[in-house]
């Protein structure tokens, strides 16, 4: 009996001993487990916002940087697009107007070369006029050419007198100069042809001669003239017989 109890006893002690070893262990381990693990940095809830805070304004200035960015774009776009506007609107009227020029005077060129024959037509009319040979037939021409006026007329052609009328160098074309005392100065004094306009355009200039006041005989002249005239007979003396 006393052997069994010694040998209880025994086993008991190991027990105790074995369980005692293990429990140690496991706080050495534990205790290596809490030094090797490093405490991580927990921050406070106030750095933490900060943070954000400073994130969310980056960005938002990113996306204003942007926003500024697509408007100047966008306005470069726009100044762009008017421009393009206003050039084809240019262009359009222009070709409207090069189309209504050549609808108006398309037929300048043809109506100028009939020109000829209405001033061989006038140049008729005053030689019949001043020789008074032309009887029936000066009607006739001048019939003729009464009827070619107005059909030119009907295609916007028409004559204009500048007989008398102050000399303009854009209606008229001077061909030399006449000294005339009942005109003033720089009038026309004598129409040699008359000048035509296509509805607003001038076609040919009125070829005109421009008067000027008669030139003052010189020293010269009037000497010559003072020579010229005869001289006063000078008294006869008569001599008497005494």
């Amino acid at each position: 009996m006393s052997s069994e109890s010694g040998k209880f006893s025994a086993d008991i002690d190991e027990d105790v001993i074995a369980a005692a070893l293990e429990s140690v262990e496991k706080q050495r381990e534990a205790a290596a487990d809490e030094v090797s693990v490093p405490t991580p940095d927990v921050a406070t809830p106030d750095v933490a916002a900060e943070g954000e805070l400073a994130a969310l304004r980056a960005r938002v200035e990113a996306l204003e940087a942007r926003e500024r960015e697509l408007t100047g774009q966008l306005d470069q776009e726009r100044e762009r697009t008017l421009r393009a506007l206003a050039d084809l609107d240019n262009a359009r009227k222009r070709a409207q107007r090069e189309r209504e020029e050549v609808v108006r005077y398309g037929l300048e060129r043809a109506l100028k070369d009939l020109l000829p024959v209405i001033d061989n037509l006038d140049r008729a009319l005053d030689l019949g006029d001043r020789t008074g040979k032309w009887d029936g037939l000066a009607e006739g021409v001048r019939m003729t050419r009464k009827l070619l006026e107005d059909t030119l007329a009907r295609q916007g052609l028409k004559a204009f007198s500048a007989s008398g009328k102050p000399f303009d160098p854009h209606l008229h074309e001077a061909m030399g100069h006449e000294e005339r005392e009942d005109l003033p100065p720089n009038a026309v004094s004598t129409e040699v042809l008359r000048g035509f306009t296509l509805h607003d355009r001038l076609v040919r200039p009125a070829l005109v001669m421009v008067a000027r006041p008669p030139a003052a005989p010189s020293g010269a002249e009037e000497s010559a003239v003072a020579d010229a005239a005869p001289a006063s007979p000078e008294p006869e003396v008569s001599g008497g017989n005494s």
